[in-house]
Parts: structure tokens; C-alpha cells; sequence
């Protein structure tokens, strides 16, 4: 499944605003108030109002910090942070900034949106037009989705398509194809289940399984992952799905205990 790439949105004025020294602004509270005013407004945040911060484990610098919105979108600090405080400061402004961005009425999930969304992701969809217009296709899922979120905003809507994204990278799409499943039954299920600990352990069994059969595959995709969600994270982008990805492949590595992995080439 294709799904287009969510950009980096750089506000220049909110960005001045906070790093101007003559006004400066407390951005780790202003984001969580930021949601908790969009809950009392009356948008669903299925998982509440709670904006969740991680940071990477580091002896020394540069610090790293992630922040996972209500919605399910992530974003990382893109800076090189000296202490902890300051990355976490700093994924809290990009994570701000694509909040305010995320309510201007493009980034609605509407009829015009979706007929661009399809647009971009079929440019990119390797299959003949008319299989792409198919409700079992990948394209027909994704306008699917899109079309059972519609007014939600892309934040909003970002842990489903994390979801579907990472059924796809994981194979589980294809197998559940093979099973008869179709494209609107799959959606249905995912659309109601939280992407959890339950569904990264799920996977991470799929990833074992493939180590056992095909020795030194999993320590290839998560260099790979890593990678990716470096060059991500130091370019602002959306982060969830790189992210997940590195979660998962390292909860099958530590269940293996990395005795067969190459760990050396992991962190290289």
C-alpha cells in the first residue's frame, strides 16, 4: 500500500516567535494545552488530550527526544541538543508547529483532499489504472480509510495510517488477501484497535519467524529502519511509521538476544 509522504511544515513566524530570546515561550506546555484546548472544543482524541514524550537513552550529547501527539502522529527533535531538557524543548516546537499548521483547512480531510491524496499515491503505485481504482487494490483501501476519517484532520488521522502502513511493510496485508480477506473487512477491524504493545509484539513474531528462515534479514531491515528515522527526524518530518518500525524490529532482536545479529552492524 502507497500512502503519500506526510512533509515538514515550517511555520517562519511561529518559528521566530520561539527563537526569539525576547520572547520566549514554555513549548512543552504550550502543546499540551494546545490539545487539551481541541479536547474541550469537542474533537475526539480517542487516547485523550496527553502529549507522550521518550527520550533515547544517552550518556552523552546529542540528546534525542520524541513527542507522540493525541492522534498518533510523532515527531523527534531536530536539532543537536547539549541536554535533555533541550531536546525535549525541541521536539515539542516542531511537534507545535505542525499543530497549528494541522488547522488550516487543507490539512481536513475532505472530498477535494482525498481526490489529491489518491492522486499522489497512485503517481507512485506501481499497477495498471483501472486495478488502482479496485476496492481490494492498495489505492482503493487507502481512499477508503480516507473516506471513512473524512473531516478529521491528517494528525488526527495518523495512527490508523500507521496501522495500515505497517500491515503492509509487515506483510500482513498480503497474507490476509491470501486468507479471502477483503480490503474493507481488514480496515474495519484495524479501524478500532489502538496500535499497542499487542500489535508491535504481534509483529515482532513475524520478524523472528523470518530470522529463523532467513538468518541476517532482520539485522538488514533495521539498519535500514534506522536510517530512515534518522534522516527523517533531522529533516522535522512526521515520524510514527519509521519509528514503529525500528520498535518492532528491535523487540524481535532483544527476543533473540542479538547473539546472532551483528550488533557491531546495527549500530554502525
Amino acid at each position: 500500500m502507497v500512502y503519500p509522504e506526510e512533509p515538514f511544515w515550517a511555520l517562519p513566524m511561529v518559528s521566530g516567535l520561539y527563537e526569539d530570546r525576547d520572547y520566549r515561550v514554555n513549548v512543552v506546555e504550550a502543546l499540551q494545552e494546545f490539545w487539551q484546548m481541541k479536547q474541550t472544543r469537542g474533537v475526539e482524541l480517542k487516547n485523550g488530550a496527553l502529549v507522550i514524550y521518550e527520550s533515547i537513552p544517552s550518556n552523552s550529547q546529542p540528546y534525542v527526544c520524541f513527542v507522540t501527539l493525541p492522534g498518533g502522529s510523532c515527531f523527534g527533535s531536530f536539532q543537536n541538543c547539549p541536554t535533555k531538557a533541550e531536546a525535549r524543548r525541541s521536539s515539542a516546537k516542531i511537534a507545535l508547529m505542525n499543530s497549528v499548521f494541522n488547522e488550516h483547512p487543507s490539512r481536513r480531510i475532505s472530498d477535494e483532499f482525498i481526490e489529491k491524496a489518491v492522486q499522489d499515491a497512485r503517481a507512485s503505485f506501481k499497477g495498471t489504472p483501472q486495478n488502482n481504482e479496485l476496492p481490494e487494490s492498495g489505492i482503493g483501501a487507502f481512499r477508503f480509510m480516507l473516506e471513512a476519517n473524512k473531516g478529521r484532520t491528517m494528525l488526527e488521522f495518523q495512527e490508523l495510517m500507521t496501522v495500515f502502513q505497517l500491515l503492509h511493510w509487515n506483510g500482513s496485508l498480503k497474507a490476509m488477501r491470501e486468507r479471502q480477506c477483503s480490503r474493507q473487512e481488514v480496515v474495519a477491524h484495524y479501524s478500532n484497535r489502538s496500535l499497542d504493545d499487542e500489535m508491535r509484539a504481534q509483529m515482532a513474531l513475524d520478524w523472528i519467524a523470518r530470522e529463523q528462515e532467513n538468518p541476517g534479514v532482520l539485522r538488514r531491515e533495521l539498519v535500514l529502519a534506522e536510517r530512515e528515522l534518522e534522516t527523517a527526524r533531522m529533516a522535522g518530518r512526521e515520524l510514527r511509521f519509521p519509528k514503529e518500525k525500528k520498535d518492532i524490529l528491535m523487540i524481535a532482536h532483544n527476543q533473540l538476544g542479538g547473539s546472532n545479529l551483528g550488533a557491531t552492524s546495527i549500530e554502525n
